[in-house]
């Protein structure tokens, strides 16, 4: 009477298959904290672009208000490392960094995302996403190309603004980038992983890791 069953032979030929799959899925096992901080981050760009998309800082009546843009700002705690906020200087003063109640909220928390120099630790108000330096030792940024700064702006058709538009006091568009692409590139002192870029393609808006 014949029985089905796998040989030695078969059984030894899936352990050691089995055991190639494993040691190629072991390196993946480990934290990539470059990779979570770009996907951080770039979540961050185009979340800001979102809002500007959808929330018209338009005034008619006031020549400055293209200093209302929703923007993200970038910023170093005292103790070192990044941090970010995403916000909308309401009351149009020029500041680089918005006021805290002038932040967005975040959507998957309900927290604010704002950060300052001085307030880098831990609040039960303020969104844990922005502190980069604590999350994933990001501790420099390198604005160049389309953007000078640490602060990227965008406005009601998703353009990106960089230097210009924060203390504009004409309605002229002052400081919309068309002449090169915004390039952020981020690294840790640490060298707790590979610097990686983000990229801001000028006039569009569009964001991604380069």
């Amino acid at each position: 009477m014949n029985k089905k069953a796998f040989t030695m032979i078969e059984l030894i030929f899936v352990i050691i298959v089995m055991g190639i799959l494993a040691a190629m899925a072991m390196p993946r096992m480990d934290r990539d904290r470059g990779q979570e901080a770009a996907d951080n981050i770039l979540s961050a760009i185009r979340y800001t672009q979102h809002l500007a998309l959808l929330d018209n800082k338009q005034l008619y009546d006031d020549p400055q208000w293209q200093r209302r843009y929703w923007r993200i700002y970038f910023g170093t705690c005292n103790a070192g490392g990044l941090h970010y906020t995403i916000g909308s200087d309401g009351d149009m003063t020029g500041a680089a960094l918005v006021a805290q109640n002038e932040s967005a909220i975040d959507p998957s928390n309900g927290k604010l995302i704002w950060r300052s120099n001085l307030t880098c630790n831990a609040n039960p108000q303020l969104s844990d996403s922005t502190l980069l330096g604590e999350k994933y030792d990001v501790t420099n940024i390198v604005p160049s190309g389309g953007c000078a700064n640490q602060y990227i702006a965008f406005d009601h058709l998703g353009r990106p603004y960089g230097a210009g538009h924060a203390n504009s006091a004409v309605p002229n568009n002052a400081g919309v980038i068309t002449a090169a692409d915004c390039n952020l590139t981020f690294s840790s002192t640490n060298n707790t992983f590979t610097p990686f870029s983000i990229i801001i393609t000028r006039e569009t808006g569009y964001a991604y890791i380069e």
